[in-house]
């Protein structure tokens, strides 16, 4: 020691040791906590992908739904085209018919 003091040397040496002890562990506990943040920072990005993936499955979902639906809709579609046809379909024997009658005042 550099002076003479009244405390015991065995409780100067146990202090002493004591703070060797902190001042030598300190790069280990800093360590641990950079280790413990990055475990932290991995399990929240895996967090964040589960998520992700979940999103897009509902997305997925989602479209096909849609794809589904639109398909279903192709025979309601045609339908409703096939009708309008039928409904116009007698178009052309009315045309015939005013055709045959305007040829007969014609004629007449």
């Amino acid at each position: 020691m550099a002076f003479p003091t009244s405390v015991n040397n065995q409780i100067t040496d146990a202090v002493t040791q004591s703070n060797v002890k902190v001042v030598g562990e300190a790069p280990a506990m800093a360590m641990a906590s950079v280790y413990q943040t990055m475990a932290h920072s991995t399990g929240i990005l895996f967090e964040n992908a589960v998520s992700a993936q979940q999103q897009q499955n509902t997305l997925a979902q989602a479209a096909s739904n849609q794809g589904v639906m639109q398909i279903y809709s192709v025979d309601t579609t045609a339908d409703a085209a096939a009708t309008e046809k039928v409904a116009q379909g007698g178009v052309a024997d009315n045309l015939t018919s005013l055709l045959t009658v305007l040829n007969a005042f014609k004629q007449g």
